[in-house]
């Protein structure tokens, strides 16, 4: 195939506006924040398992704390109306059984005013690991969401880069030979080196040293010559740094 040089150079060009397409794309479609994204995806759900532990440990706490209070209050009622009850009775055995019963209920709720007290510190410590965890969950959420803000501001830019590198590469494929270009992305579609610059010797698509026999093949060859690496088989735009 024969193409002239200047043609052949703007291989080169389309060659790296391929790159920087395929780069925008992984962009656009890949964000290097998603690994974290997801990473924090899993620990909040891990997160908001304890937080139903923790939430659970909670209300049977405080169901406990108001079956206590529950308690002092009817051991308070029914001392009081012993004492009422005392106060009126006229009968010695009657008024001994009441002060007896009397000294039972204040000892109970003396027993149950310390439970009380337990269980409203079991209460606070409970409420502490919730707020924690909750605490917890809203910095991993919002993590996740400055993150995920940004993934969608930098895939919307890589999409319109994309286009745009994508229009720019049509617009210089206008320039090259139908021929030649389909050539080019062939090779390219087969071993993704579909060009490279000869650079002293060395073919810049797949960075190999060429021999002196291939070398002085390509040497012979004329500059509309469409000549290959013998290594990548990427087309060699041979320019006056190639050292030939």
């Amino acid at each position: 195939m024969k193409a002239s040089p200047e043609n052949q150079r703007t291989l080169l060009e389309i060659a790296e506006l391929d790159r920087r397409i395929e780069q925008a794309e992984r962009a656009r479609t890949q964000p290097p924040q998603g690994a974290r994204i997801n990473e924090l995806a899993g620990v909040r759900k891990q997160q908001l398992r304890e937080l139903t532990s923790l939430a659970g440990a909670l209300d049977d706490a405080r169901s406990e704390l108001q079956r206590v209070e529950s308690d002092v209050v009817l051991a308070t009622q029914r001392r009081d109306r012993d004492g009422e009850r005392l106060t009126a009775a006229t009968d010695p055995k009657q008024a001994q059984a009441l002060e007896s019963e009397i000294d039972s209920l204040s000892r109970r709720i003396s027993m149950l005013e310390d439970t009380q007290l337990e269980v409203m510190a079991r209460v606070e410590d409970a409420q502490a690991a919730v707020d924690a965890q909750q605490a917890l969950i809203d910095q991993t959420h919002a993590e996740g969401a400055a993150l995920t803000a940004t993934a969608k501001e930098e895939m919307a830019a890589a999409a319109i880069e994309s286009g745009q590198l994508a229009r720019d590469r049509a617009a210089v494929a206008r320039t090259v030979s139908a021929e030649l270009l389909a050539d080019f992305e062939r090779r390219a579609a087969r071993g993704g080196i579909g060009v490279g610059m000869l650079r002293g010797g060395v073919c810049e698509g797949c960075r190999m040293v060429l021999s002196g026999t291939d070398l002085t093949a390509i040497r012979k060859a004329g500059p509309d010559d469409v000549v290959s690496c013998p290594e990548c088989g990427a087309i060699l735009v041979r320019t006056e740094e190639s050292g030939l």
